[in-house]
Protein backbone atom coordinates (compact mmCIF):
# COMPACT_ATOMS: atom_id res chain seq x y z
CA UNK A 1 0.00 0.00 0.00
CA UNK A 2 3.02 2.32 0.58
CA UNK A 3 4.34 1.60 -2.46
CA UNK A 4 0.77 3.08 -4.53
CA UNK A 5 0.73 5.81 -2.39
CA UNK A 6 4.40 6.88 -3.18
CA UNK A 7 3.58 6.30 -6.99
CA UNK A 8 0.52 8.21 -6.98
CA UNK A 9 2.61 11.36 -4.85
CA UNK A 10 5.40 11.41 -7.23
CA UNK A 11 2.37 11.37 -10.47
CA UNK A 12 1.13 14.56 -8.67
CA UNK A 13 4.22 16.02 -8.22
CA UNK A 14 5.26 15.57 -11.96
CA UNK A 15 1.95 16.65 -12.96
CA UNK A 16 2.03 20.17 -10.77
CA UNK A 17 5.67 20.61 -11.55
CA UNK A 18 4.54 20.32 -15.72
CA UNK A 19 1.76 22.52 -15.28
CA UNK A 20 3.44 25.30 -13.38
CA UNK A 21 6.09 25.16 -15.81
CA UNK A 22 3.51 25.60 -18.26
CA UNK A 23 1.93 28.48 -17.08
CA UNK A 24 5.75 30.02 -16.31
CA UNK A 25 6.41 29.03 -19.99
CA UNK A 26 3.30 30.52 -21.55
CA UNK A 27 3.52 34.23 -19.02
CA UNK A 28 6.70 34.36 -20.60
CA UNK A 29 6.06 33.95 -24.25
CA UNK A 30 2.99 36.16 -24.09
CA UNK A 31 4.25 39.18 -24.24
CA UNK A 32 6.76 38.22 -27.02
CA UNK A 33 3.52 37.39 -28.90
CA UNK A 34 1.50 40.05 -27.90
CA UNK A 35 3.91 42.62 -29.39
CA UNK A 36 3.61 40.99 -33.01
CA UNK A 37 0.49 42.46 -33.45
CA UNK A 38 0.62 46.25 -35.22
CA UNK A 39 0.82 49.19 -32.59
CA UNK A 40 -1.71 51.72 -32.66
CA UNK A 41 0.03 54.05 -34.75
CA UNK A 42 0.27 51.08 -37.69
CA UNK A 43 -3.95 50.48 -36.79
CA UNK A 44 -4.37 54.50 -36.98
CA UNK A 45 -3.11 54.22 -40.65
CA UNK A 46 -4.83 51.56 -41.81
CA UNK A 47 -7.73 53.50 -42.72
CA UNK A 48 -7.82 57.09 -44.25
CA UNK A 49 -10.99 59.71 -44.30
CA UNK A 50 -10.88 61.87 -47.03
CA UNK A 51 -13.05 64.93 -47.48
CA UNK A 52 -14.48 64.95 -51.64
CA UNK A 53 -16.18 68.52 -50.84
CA UNK A 54 -13.23 70.81 -52.42
CA UNK A 55 -12.52 68.22 -55.71
CA UNK A 56 -14.54 69.54 -58.60
CA UNK A 57 -15.74 67.76 -61.29
CA UNK A 58 -12.81 66.79 -63.42
CA UNK A 59 -10.33 67.13 -60.89
CA UNK A 60 -8.12 64.48 -59.12
CA UNK A 61 -6.77 64.24 -55.68
CA UNK A 62 -3.78 62.07 -54.27
CA UNK A 63 -4.02 60.60 -50.57
CA UNK A 64 -1.55 58.24 -48.30
CA UNK A 65 -3.12 55.26 -47.46
CA UNK A 66 -0.61 52.45 -46.16
CA UNK A 67 1.54 53.93 -47.42
CA UNK A 68 0.16 54.01 -51.10
CA UNK A 69 -0.64 57.12 -53.41
CA UNK A 70 -4.33 56.73 -53.32
CA UNK A 71 -6.23 58.21 -56.82
CA UNK A 72 -9.67 59.96 -56.35
CA UNK A 73 -11.21 61.35 -59.16
CA UNK A 74 -14.65 62.99 -59.67
CA UNK A 75 -15.22 62.17 -63.16
CA UNK A 76 -17.07 63.92 -65.49
CA UNK A 77 -20.17 63.10 -67.27
CA UNK A 78 -18.22 62.23 -70.66
CA UNK A 79 -15.69 60.02 -68.52
CA UNK A 80 -18.30 58.01 -66.77
CA UNK A 81 -19.93 57.36 -70.49
CA UNK A 82 -16.91 56.48 -71.98
CA UNK A 83 -15.78 53.72 -69.08
CA UNK A 84 -19.49 52.59 -69.17
CA UNK A 85 -19.10 51.63 -72.96
CA UNK A 86 -16.43 49.57 -73.13
CA UNK A 87 -16.72 46.22 -74.44
CA UNK A 88 -15.56 43.84 -72.04
CA UNK A 89 -13.49 41.51 -75.01
CA UNK A 90 -11.26 44.81 -75.71
CA UNK A 91 -9.53 44.31 -71.78
CA UNK A 92 -6.93 42.50 -70.61
CA UNK A 93 -8.26 42.22 -67.11
CA UNK A 94 -12.14 42.85 -68.24
CA UNK A 95 -14.28 44.21 -65.23
CA UNK A 96 -17.17 47.01 -65.58
CA UNK A 97 -17.16 50.00 -64.82
CA UNK A 98 -19.81 49.49 -62.56
CA UNK A 99 -18.21 47.27 -60.44
CA UNK A 100 -15.40 49.53 -59.85
CA UNK A 101 -17.44 52.21 -58.38
CA UNK A 102 -19.85 53.02 -55.40
CA UNK A 103 -21.35 56.48 -57.20
CA UNK A 104 -19.93 56.58 -60.72
CA UNK A 105 -18.98 60.12 -60.64
CA UNK A 106 -15.91 59.20 -57.64
CA UNK A 107 -13.71 56.85 -58.80
CA UNK A 108 -10.61 55.80 -55.91
CA UNK A 109 -8.08 53.57 -57.33
CA UNK A 110 -4.65 52.29 -55.43
CA UNK A 111 -2.13 54.39 -57.66
CA UNK A 112 0.34 52.09 -58.26
CA UNK A 113 1.27 50.12 -61.83
CA UNK A 114 0.53 46.72 -61.41
CA UNK A 115 3.55 46.00 -63.97
CA UNK A 116 6.07 46.87 -61.86
CA UNK A 117 4.95 49.25 -59.06
CA UNK A 118 5.69 52.88 -60.74
CA UNK A 119 3.46 55.58 -59.51
CA UNK A 120 1.37 56.58 -62.77
CA UNK A 121 1.05 60.03 -64.36
CA UNK A 122 -2.50 61.31 -64.67
CA UNK A 123 -3.73 63.15 -61.44
CA UNK A 124 -2.66 66.67 -62.62
CA UNK A 125 -4.47 68.56 -65.56
CA UNK A 126 -0.47 68.85 -67.08
CA UNK A 127 -0.10 65.18 -67.00
CA UNK A 128 -0.13 62.60 -70.02
CA UNK A 129 -3.07 60.43 -69.14
CA UNK A 130 -2.48 58.21 -71.94
CA UNK A 131 -4.43 57.19 -74.82
CA UNK A 132 -7.58 56.88 -72.76
CA UNK A 133 -7.84 59.90 -70.74
CA UNK A 134 -6.96 57.66 -67.51
CA UNK A 135 -3.42 57.15 -66.27
CA UNK A 136 -0.03 56.71 -68.07
CA UNK A 137 3.04 54.88 -66.82
CA UNK A 138 5.85 56.12 -68.64
CA UNK A 139 8.50 53.41 -67.07
CA UNK A 140 6.81 51.00 -69.39
CA UNK A 141 3.98 52.17 -71.35
CA UNK A 142 1.40 50.72 -69.51
CA UNK A 143 -2.15 53.29 -70.11
CA UNK A 144 -5.19 53.09 -68.28
CA UNK A 145 -8.83 54.62 -68.86
CA UNK A 146 -11.18 56.72 -66.88
CA UNK A 147 -12.31 53.37 -64.83
CA UNK A 148 -8.32 52.52 -63.86
CA UNK A 149 -8.31 49.73 -66.34
CA UNK A 150 -5.58 48.55 -68.23
CA UNK A 151 -6.32 49.04 -71.67
CA UNK A 152 -2.37 48.96 -73.19
CA UNK A 153 1.29 48.00 -72.10
CA UNK A 154 2.68 45.37 -69.85
CA UNK A 155 0.43 45.82 -66.98
CA UNK A 156 -1.34 42.35 -66.71
CA UNK A 157 -3.91 44.15 -64.03
CA UNK A 158 -6.23 46.73 -63.59
CA UNK A 159 -5.32 49.70 -60.77
CA UNK A 160 -6.87 47.97 -57.70
CA UNK A 161 -9.64 49.74 -55.89
CA UNK A 162 -9.30 49.83 -52.00
CA UNK A 163 -12.38 48.92 -49.75
CA UNK A 164 -13.86 51.75 -49.45
CA UNK A 165 -16.92 53.22 -48.08
CA UNK A 166 -18.89 56.71 -47.87
CA UNK A 167 -19.43 58.35 -44.71
CA UNK A 168 -21.37 60.86 -46.51
CA UNK A 169 -21.87 62.88 -49.66
CA UNK A 170 -18.76 64.33 -49.36
CA UNK A 171 -16.59 61.63 -47.17
CA UNK A 172 -15.52 58.75 -47.76
CA UNK A 173 -13.32 56.19 -45.18
CA UNK A 174 -10.72 54.49 -47.19
CA UNK A 175 -9.52 51.16 -45.51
Amino acid sequence: MGHDEGGTRRDFLYLATGALGAVGVASAVWPFVASLNPSRDVLALSSTEVDLAPVKEGQAITVTWRGKPVFVRRRTGEEIKEAEAVSLDSLPDPQTDEARVKKPEWLVVVGVCTHLGCVPLGQKATDPKGDYGGWFCPCHGSHYDTSGRIRKGPAPLNLAVPGYEFLSDTQIRIG
